[in-house]
């Protein structure tokens, strides 16, 4: 069965040569070739205000960067986010563009008795990531907290479950070989659209 699939490119250098980038682009090329229909959202190429208060994020108005977004996400079945691990989280600026897209009557609606309706509910995503430091040493030692937040606070809050990961660490270290085997499992991955 094909699905559609949006990808959204977090890395913030909007120069494209980086690991993030290839590793999208595997992913692209293994869903189109397994026919699948897939779309990209550069965050670094987007131009849009940061949210500064309470009544921003919930009523503020929202560029039309953003409700393409919004739209391009809501008619998703699968969703990949690509972005480097910085200071131990994603860049501030796919951090602002989430805060932009994950609003409420997007992804979820308050309802009575301070619950909220989860509005984004049917999507699967996949969550990837690159560091320099080694996987095990971000999962152990500093507890995976920033992929833990991404997973738990916005994407399974707005009703995207399942939510998977590929992390690669110690990526400026890394050979060739070692490369070209990510870029492989991301092709599978995309092939498959998981």
């Amino acid at each position: 069965m094909t699905k559609r699939i949006t990808i959204i490119q977090g890395h913030p250098d909007p120069l494209h040569g980086h690991l993030c980038h290839a590793l999208a682009d595997a992913y692209r090329e293994g869903a189109e070739q397994a026919g699948h229909e897939v779309r990209t959202i550069t965050v670094a190429d987007l131009t849009f205000p940061w949210i500064h208060s309470k009544a921003d994020f919930e009523h503020g108005e929202r560029p039309d960067v953003i409700v393409e977004a919004q739209s391009m996400i809501r008619s998703s079945d699968h969703i990949v986010i690509v972005y480097p691990l910085w200071l131990g989280t994603m860049p501030a600026l796919l951090k602002a563009f989430l805060e932009q897209v994950f609003r409420y009557d997007f992804a979820f609606a308050p309802e009575a008795g301070g619950r909220f309706r989860k509005l984004l509910a049917g999507r699967s995503a996949r969550v990837v990531v690159t560091m320099g430091m080694p996987v095990l040493a971000y999962r152990w030692y500093f507890g995976a907290h920033s992929l833990k937040n991404l997973e738990r606070n916005i994407l399974k809050f707005a009703g995207i479950s399942p939510v998977r990961e590929s992390l690669f660490g110690m990526v400026e270290a890394a050979t060739d070989t070692h490369r070209a085997g990510w870029l492989r499992e991301l092709e599978a991955l995309g092939r498959k659209a998981r």
